[in-house]
């Protein structure tokens, strides 16, 4: 029977390529984003990887009720639902002091509660069910601020609380919806062509940079193992770790022009006058920008690191029996 599966953000970028991998599955699928003509490509491609069926719907995230009304059309018209993806978000690229109150208000809308609308939507029908998963798609920035990118981290911060406090709640009532969030590195979507910046150069994603299906894999695999997280790659877990080991430290590195700052910008200077973001309107209504976007050339489509985290049964069995191995030779070698 195919899966019933609702992605958010899904017109373009990470929620793209996981609406693709969906459809190679065969599942039903509901798409929400605001872009008309991303929805439209998104679809078509959908059904071209054959997808049993599509769905789409042009909806703001930040709109709890729409959200719902969603949720409860896709629940009756195919029976219920299987995964909920939550990936839509937007973002502004300035230092905290030039974002204006109303931009932290509307990332805060759009990132962060319109992650708890679409998880309360799903919950209403899947805690009765007693079945489904719930895939956040996250950051390393959820554990980590960078600079310029103060509202965007904040609301990662504050799905991974929210994420956390549902879960126990969850487990509390013994419910078996699952709840997961990934990770994400950098990534190859058309956000940096779109984001609201005040930057003097194109933004673009602190490299190393991964394709968006190499997320897609990562997604597909939370949400059929139920697993509460993971991490894409390893830049995510070096971020991590380091944030562990010596915040301060990596506060100062942060701060310096060349990693915190110059690192978030190419070389090719944008005219304001011209830029236009979709902070506020999408920017994919009359035009499909697809899953990528323009650093196709530097990005990566495989992490080992995401391997490794997918197979740690074998990993495991191939790290100990190394070192059983080698233990084994320094044991011949004594006698």
């Amino acid at each position: 029977m195919s899966q019933v599966v609702v992605i958010t953000g899904a017109s373009a970028g990470v929620g793209r390529a996981v609406t693709a991998a969906y459809a190679a599955r065969g599942a039903k699928l509901a798409l929400i984003a605001r872009g008309r003509a991303g929805l439209e490509g998104a679809s078509l491609e959908a059904r071209a990887a054959g997808a049993a069926d599509v769905r789409t719907f042009q909806v703001d995230v930040a709109d709890a009720d729409a959200v719902q009304d969603v949720a409860d059309e896709v629940a009756r018209t195919w029976g219920g639902i299987d995964v909920w993806i939550n990936d839509a978000m937007v973002s502004v690229f300035a230092p905290a002091w030039e974002i204006t109150p109303a931009e932290y208000r509307r990332v805060t809308e759009v990132n962060f509660l319109g992650t708890v609308h679409g998880t309360l939507a799903a919950l209403r029908h899947m805690r009765p069910a007693g079945h489904g998963a719930i895939v956040q798609v996250g950051s390393a920035l959820a554990y980590r601020g960078i600079p310029l990118q103060a509202p965007y981290c904040a609301t990662k911060h504050a799905i991974q609380g929210f994420n956390d406090s549902l879960r126990a709640e969850l487990l509390h009532d013994g419910n078996r919806v699952k709840l997961s969030m990934v990770q994400l590195p950098a990534v190859n979507t058309p956000q940096f062509s779109w984001v609201r910046t005040r930057l003097p150069r194109h933004p673009q994603p602190v490299p190393p940079i991964y394709q968006p299906e190499v997320v897609a894999r990562a997604v597909l695999w939370v949400a059929d193992h139920g697993k509460r997280e993971i991490n894409v790659g390893g830049p995510t877990l070096k971020t991590r770790l380091g944030n562990i080991v010596a915040p301060g430290l990596l506060d100062r590195y942060l701060a310096r022009d060349q990693q915190g700052y110059q690192g978030q910008q190419t070389a090719e200077p944008i005219d304001p006058a011209t830029w236009q973001d979709n902070v506020d309107k999408p920017a994919d209504e009359d035009r499909d920008h697809g899953a990528h976007g323009v650093f196709d050339d530097q990005s990566r489509t495989s992490s080992f690191a995401l391997w490794a985290a997918m197979h740690k049964p074998l990993v495991t069995g191939v790290v100990g029996a190394g070192l059983a191995a080698a233990a084994a030779t320094t044991l011949l070698r004594r006698r």
